[in-house]
């Protein structure tokens, strides 16, 4: 049983997918941090770089989005990488693509121009977001490409004679000259008629997107793609999902309105929850989401995950932990652990929305059979995933090495912050070391500043941990410097600060 549930809060929107009540993925959407990926802009060039034959470009959403010359010229693996699949492009319409390299990004675009720009891939913390200048706009069945000819049909559909039916209806389309039409997967279910009016719907939205990009003065948005809440309705209709539940009457009226036009394609079930209980709390979602936002991950078997980012990439550390072995078969053991792990890294890939370079560390195995079966089980755990991921072979370290698509902040960068303590660290000083540094100090603010009454102020915790035998030290070393110390603490301090103030006149001593 496939549902969706969709939880609305003032500031935040949460759209879980349930797949026989576990969770199996989770899109988090912040209301200040709406999804640009698809939005069509009318942007202004502030900077070229010719080095990288590349451009910033202002959209007026914050940050300067990028181009590179790839983006502008005509380039058919674009569209690919924008819908995550692969088109079967009529070559008989398709125009020969230009060398990228034979052309300087200053031939086409100057500072100032006003240029029509997608976004392709959404801005991720100081990065603004990606665009491109081959526009495509995405309607359910179809996608309108107002700048190429092409006309294809997506690879997902696996039906031939389904696909040889969409090639001569779209190829029978009046359309206007250089304008193409991709037929996506779930055009394979809709009839001629509902193409017609979704292509006609599709040229008009294109037509008012010209108009309003002639009319405006500045950079703006002139077409932004459905929200959130009209995604997750359309994609419970096209994977014919069972019920779709939402606790906000007024969106959950909304999603029955919008639910009309397609009531006759398939019965699914919108509900208002009603329950006393939050929704998330009554699926055990809110606990799934604890548990994503934490370093360790225990598995059924007894095993654990760990997960770290650095720069560079995630790793993903698979450990037996507390799991019992049979001394018969270790080897045996060890497989069904990293099975259960490739199972669950490819689910956790999904919560957490890590994308990058990902490297899996798996439980060493002799046979190389068995280190066949986990890259196996790995590789058809991702196949579900929306991402688009490419996965290397295993090395004879046990490790896979991995990319997985990133189109969106992760959960963590979407919850948390750096932490101003650590710097990101997530380690803080010991009490010992801190106190050693405040021995360096006091012999500096005696010496040096030539301060004699003196005051040290510090954190409660290391205040009590110098009570055992430091501060009669450090008492001690400050009379042998002809001077007096006391203490005091203060709890707004970090745990790691300390301060020296003049005991005379209060005044902080700078060290």
């Amino acid at each position: 049983m496939h549902e969706i549930l969709l939880n609305i809060e003032s500031k935040e929107i949460r759209c879980a997918h349930l797949k026989n009540n576990v969770l199996y993925d989770l899109i988090i959407e912040r209301k200040k941090e709406r999804q640009l990926t698809g939005n069509i802009y009318k942007g202004r060039v502030t900077n070229i770089l010719h080095n990288i034959q590349s451009a910033f470009i202002d959209i007026d959403e914050g940050e300067n989005g990028f181009i590179h010359i790839s983006d502008i010229i005509e380039n058919t693996k674009k569209f690919e990488e924008i819908f995550d699949m692969d088109f079967d492009l009529d070559h008989s319409t398709e125009t020969r693509p230009k060398n990228t390299q034979n052309v300087d990004i200053e031939q086409i675009m100057k500072i100032d121009q006003p240029v029509l720009v997608q976004v392709v891939k959404e801005p991720i913390g100081s990065k603004g977001a990606r665009l491109t200048s081959n526009i495509s706009i995405a309607g359910r069945y179809l996608v309108l490409l107002p700048n190429s000819s092409h006309r294809g049909v997506s690879r997902k559909i696996d039906d031939r004679n389904s696909r040889e039916r969409l090639k001569k209806l779209i190829r029978a389309f009046e359309m206007p000259k250089d304008m193409g039409l991709i037929c996506r997967t779930a055009s394979a279910l809709a009839t001629p008629e509902m193409l017609i009016a979704e292509a006609h719907d599709l040229l008009s939205i294109w037509e008012k997107i010209v108009e309003n990009f002639n009319k405006a003065t500045q950079p703006t948005l002139l077409f932004a793609e459905s929200d959130l809440i009209k995604r997750a309705l359309i994609t419970a209709i096209d994977k014919r999902y069972q019920r779709v539940l939402i606790d906000d009457y007024a969106t959950y009226q909304i999603c029955k309105h919008y639910f009309e036009r397609y009531a006759n394609e398939h019965a699914l079930r919108i509900e208002y929850y009603r329950d006393k209980i939050p929704m998330f709390e009554r699926f055990n979602v809110e606990r799934e989401i604890e548990k994503t936002l934490r370093r360790k991950i225990w598995l059924s078997s007894g095993g654990y995950l760990f997960f770290d980012r650095t720069e560079a990439m995630y790793t993903i550390d698979v450990n037996s932990g507390r799991s019992s072995s049979n001394k018969g078969n270790v080897e045996e053991t060890l497989v069904r652990i990293n099975l259960e792990a490739a199972e669950e890294i490819a689910r956790q890939l999904r919560l957490r929305n890590i994308g990058g370079l990902i490297i899996c560390d798996f439980i060493d195995m002799r046979l190389r059979k068995n280190q066949r079966r986990i890259l196996d089980r790995l590789k058809e755990c991702m196949k579900e995933d929306s991402a688009k991921c490419t996965i290397l072979g295993m090395s004879e370290f046990g490790l896979i090495e991995m990319t997985r698509q990133r189109n969106r902040e992760s959960v963590i960068q979407t919850i948390f912050t750096t932490c101003p303590y650590c710097i990101g660290s997530g380690l803080v000083k010991t009490h010992e070391s801190v106190s050693i540094e405040i021995e360096r100090a006091l012999k500096k603010v005696i010496q040096f500043h030539q301060q004699h009454a003196i005051r040290l102020v510090t954190h409660p915790e290391l205040d009590n941990y110098l009570k055992g035998i430091d501060k009669t030290y450090l008492i001690k070393l400050a009379e042998d410097l002809n001077a007096r110390l006391e203490f005091a603490s203060d709890e707004d301090l970090h745990i790691n600060d300390f301060r020296f103030l003049s005991a005379i006149n209060n005044v902080k001593i700078e060290v």
